[in-house]
């Protein structure tokens, strides 16, 4: 009998905390917000050209529960490398942190301006004797594609293009 009254109040306990739970708000999911999604549309396996010719392959896809976009890229040259992109809530920002293969580091801030995914940042020049700004555009096309446009400058005046890349979904194996 003691048995009995004791599972049966260890079920009544156990129905309470479902039912009490039912009722509160349920916490939202990290990295749930709108503004975590503003890059969505770069997700997926990407084969780029630039000019005509096929630059290379790229895959973009969620990790860490969503909470970031990590990027695979395969150059037709040979040269890989790899970023992770991440809204920052704090400081109300996308950041990119570039690597590759030829030991480049290149760390980006910005954000959604008009429909496109803009990131900029600022390089030591490959002589160490000033900075290079970099800017590059992410513009999602109507036909599902994306625009990659790589800009620099020295003077903040002028902007060389480094890369203007078309982004076409990859077919699906």
């Amino acid at each position: 009998m003691r048995t009995l009254l004791i599972l049966t109040l260890f079920v009544s306990m156990q129905l309470m905390a479902q039912d009490e739970a039912a009722q509160s708000p349920a916490t939202p999911a990290p990295c749930s917000g709108e503004k975590y999604h503003q890059f969505d549309f770069w997700i997926g396996d990407w084969n780029v050209t630039s000019n005509g010719q096929l630059a290379g392959t790229n895959s973009i896809h969620p990790i860490l529960n969503g909470c970031a976009l990590q990027e695979k890229w395969q150059g037709a040259s040979g040269l890989a490398g790899t970023s992770f992109n991440i809204y920052d809530q704090a400081r109300d920002q996308w950041h990119q942190t570039w690597i590759d293969g030829s030991g480049t580091l290149l760390e980006l801030d910005g954000g959604l301006r008009n429909g496109e995914m803009v990131l900029q940042g600022d390089r030591p020049t490959a002589d160490g004797t000033g900075m290079t700004s970099h800017r590059i555009t992410w513009t999602p096309n109507t036909d599902g594609s994306v625009r990659q446009l790589w800009e620099a400058t020295q003077d903040g005046k002028t902007w060389t293009v480094l890369f203007d890349g078309m982004y076409q979904k990859a077919a699906a194996n």
